[in-house]
């Protein structure tokens, strides 16, 4: 199943002011793009919101939903780039009170899993980033059931959309499995501590599960970004240890601190990458 409310919470409720001190100033907790490799934190994750902004094809006249909208990083994006209606779903309810507290022009959030969202009209576009890791348990993929989950999602998400419309889709991809005990138990630490319920796709099965309702107009992939993303995330969270570990407790800054830590080393030796996706409607949605 997807993962529930209360498994969402303990991955995104920690504390507004705990993500906020080690995330970027918008709070992105997805990964920026890199172009360079030479860019700020900030300037790689407006860049990873331009990329899905052009992969949506989208307009300031153009109506867009972001799936799993996390605390509204995205969607302000888009009140930067003058789009005049974006909606928000996610889980989080202090993710929730944070796109609240921002006040956006234009800008609707709600708390709901997206199998019960209902839209009242079309969008012009769709766009959901990083929230694909939490419909598919461990599990679940090992009764070989994760391709199945993956379609109905692409299924679903087609119907709330005009026909031709695009949607600006990215992953965390998991691949190779890593070597050794401690590697495989920090891996095994974060799925059951840090987001528990969830898991990443493998790149073949979205490739599988996104046909007959999704074309894939272009596709990137971004390994080497989220290691310089999940790199400065370690260090700015390291920066203030002093503080979380007296305002959240050592438990809380020992936990991020090794997910982190595998984080980076996820990326740095090819067990996980990220894709950016370009998907086009298709008259079988």
């Amino acid at each position: 199943m997807t993962s529930n409310q209360q498994q969402i919470e303990v991955s995104y409720d920690v504390s507004n002011e705990f993500f906020r001190l080690w995330l970027d100033e918008g709070m992105h907790y997805t990964s920026g793009s890199y172009l360079t490799g030479k860019e700020t934190l900030e300037q790689a994750q407006l860049q990873k919101c331009k990329i899905l902004y052009d992969y949506a094809e989208m307009n300031p006249e153009k109506m867009v939903l972001d799936i799993g909208c996390g605390w509204g990083s995205n969607l302000e994006y888009h009140v930067t780039q003058g789009t005049k209606r974006a909606h928000g779903i996610t889980l989080s309810t202090l993710q929730h009170e944070e796109i609240m507290r921002r006040k956006l022009p234009g800008v609707q959030a709600i708390v709901c899993d997206y199998k019960d969202y209902a839209p009242t009209e079309k969008y012009d576009a769709i766009q959901s980033i990083e929230m694909i890791d939490h419909l598919c348990s461990p599990e679940q993929a090992n009764k070989g059931m994760a391709v199945d989950i993956y379609r109905e999602y692409f299924r679903k998400v087609a119907q709330w959309v005009k026909p031709g419309s695009y949607f600006g889709f990215q992953a965390i991809l998991r691949d190779r499995i890593p070597r050794t005990r401690k590697d495989i138990a920090d891996l095994k630490f974060t799925a059951d501590v840090i987001f528990p319920g969830g898991l990443n796709p493998r790149l073949e099965e979205l490739i599988v599960a996104i046909r007959p309702y999704w074309e894939v107009v272009e596709m990137r992939t971004q390994r080497e970004s989220y290691g310089k993303t999940t790199a400065e995330w370690l260090r700015r969270m390291k920066l203030h240890e002093k503080d979380i570990r007296a305002k959240f407790g050592d438990k809380t800054f020992d936990d991020y601190d090794r997910y982190l830590s595998l984080c980076v080393r996820a990326f740095e030796n090819e067990w996980s990458s990220d894709v950016q996706m370009k998907l086009r409607w298709r008259t079988a949605g």
